[in-house]
């Protein structure tokens, strides 16, 4: 009879589609041999994906947009205009509110005093003696020149603004995310030239040393050969040191704190999405005026500013409000008791009250003023907006088609230059080239595939870019 242990296998393999009869068939006769504590549970558990060693760039952007303080910050600050909404809400209901105040005194050398209340004889001795009173009080403002309802409105249109905030803040975070994440993967090449380039500088510096032994090179020139294989090793390290920081920076931008072994995936067909074709300056434009957070935000703006306009036009009118009372009190030595008191002394009150501003020390006129004046500046914010954005793009879009033609243009020179550099390479090891021709050759290497590199990461970083609008 199979145990638990296998049977726990046998599900698990089941609901992740593995075809394992044969192997289980194995497992079961080794698990009726285990002793039953060894079989008692299964431990199942899902892997944290923040221990995940080798990140996609889709990785890192979901990971972001569920970790980031700064964006969890910007979440906080909306759901704040949520509770300023409600508040708006709020300020349009009456108010009512219950009071009451409890009072007492003592008399220690009162003497008994006689009263007549209503045509009879009321004695009291009492050197005690308090009093209650009790009120509820409602109160409504009916018309305040649509003040409160503007502010009302007003409240829901900037937590709109303050949604599209919170959009603004994850595409910076996307966007800082994209440029650290091509940095990382422009230097993990950097140093895999650098690799190669000191590999190759050892073995020419092992070939020196055997020419110098049989008397075939100079001295002075293996001893340049040795320190060049010490600068490549110098490049290395600080090609290696230059990865460690940007990947410092991606994990700053992911909030990682214990992953100092991450690494990046290198995404497929990079050279045919640097030469794919890219849309036009005018298109981009069109789409991102329609999508983009930041414009969003400016049009809100502005919307925001003439309603500040109309609550300020209206503090001219007047106010009405309404108030309505109802009180009591109690005191002892009365001759009733407390409910008779109640009843007794029950008062009831309604008021009206009308507020017409006649001089307010320029209070109002000010208050429009200043909101025209913010109007202004709303719709001057918004065309700098426009018009930055359109310089973005057209940058990004120059930047992108200029690095694909360098790129295009770099392969080739790279090429050329390692064929004429693995020529002098061979030429020297036979002497019939010397140090120099053979430094000139690599350093000509190094230059054109340090050129390659840029221009490739270049062309990807822009374009990347270029599909955040």
């Amino acid at each position: 009879m199979v145990n638990r242990f296998s049977y726990y296998f046998l599900c698990i393999a089941a609901a992740f589609g593995v075809r394992l009869m044969s192997g289980f068939e194995a497992l079961a006769v080794t698990a009726q041999t285990l002793p039953a504590e060894s079989a008692t549970a299964v431990d199942i558990t899902c892997p944290d994906p923040a221990s995940r060693k080798v990140w996609s760039l889709e990785e890192c952007l979901e990971y972001a947009m569920a970790h980031n303080l700064e964006i969890k910050q910007k979440v906080i600050a909306r759901k704040k205009s949520d509770v300023e909404v409600e508040a708006g809400k709020g300020a349009l209901f009456p108010s009512l509110s219950f009071s009451t105040s409890q009072s007492g005194s003592w008399r220690p050398w009162s003497k008994s005093y006689v009263s007549i209340t209503d045509g009879s004889l009321a004695t009291t001795t009492s050197s005690l003696n308090y009093n209650g009173t009790y009120g509820l009080q409602a109160q409504w403002t009916a018309w305040d020149g649509g003040v409160t309802r503007k502010r009302y409105d007003r409240s829901k249109l900037a937590a709109r603004q303050s949604e599209v905030e919170v959009e603004t803040t994850r595409l910076d975070i996307k966007e800082d995310l994209i440029k650290a994440y091509m940095q990382i993967l422009y230097q993990k090449s950097a140093v895999e030239v650098c690799e190669k380039i000191l590999s190759s500088t050892k073995e020419l510096a092992v070939r020196g040393r055997e020419m110098y032994d049989v008397g075939n090179m100079s001295k002075a020139d293996l001893a340049q050969l040795e320190a060049q294989v010490s600068q490549e090793e110098y490049n290395l390290t600080n090609a290696q040191t230059t990865l460690a920081e940007f990947k410092l920076q991606l994990r700053t931008l992911l909030e990682l704190t214990d992953t100092p072994d991450m690494d990046v995936k290198v995404p497929d067909s990079e050279d045919a999405q640097i030469t794919s074709l890219l849309p036009e300056v005018n298109e981009i434009y069109a789409k991102a005026c329609a999508t983009r957070p930041e414009l969003q935000y400016s049009r809100i703006g502005i919307e925001l500013a003439d309603m500040d306009i109309d609550i300020a036009k209206r503090g001219y009118y007047p106010t009405i409000g309404f108030s309505a009372c109802i009180n009591t009190n109690t005191v002892s030595g009365m001759g009733m008791n407390w409910g008779e008191q109640m009843k007794t002394n029950l008062s009831n009150s309604l008021g009206l009250t009308l507020s017409v501003p006649i001089f307010d020390k320029k209070q109002n006129s000010t208050n429009v003023a200043r909101a025209k004046l913010d109007m202004e500046t709303a719709r001057i914010d918004m065309e700098l907006k426009e018009k930055q954005l359109y310089n973005e793009i057209e940058n990004y879009r120059l930047t992108a088609l200029n690095a694909r033609q360098q790129y295009l243009s770099a392969m080739k020179n790279v090429e050329a230059m390692r064929e004429s550099y693995q020529l002098v390479s061979e030429q020297f090891s036979l002497g019939l080239k010397d140090i120099v021709d053979l430094t000139t050759g690599k350093n000509n290497l190094i230059q054109a595939e340090q050129q390659m590199l840029e221009a490739k990461f270049t062309a990807l970083l822009n374009r990347k870019i270029l599909e955040l609008y």
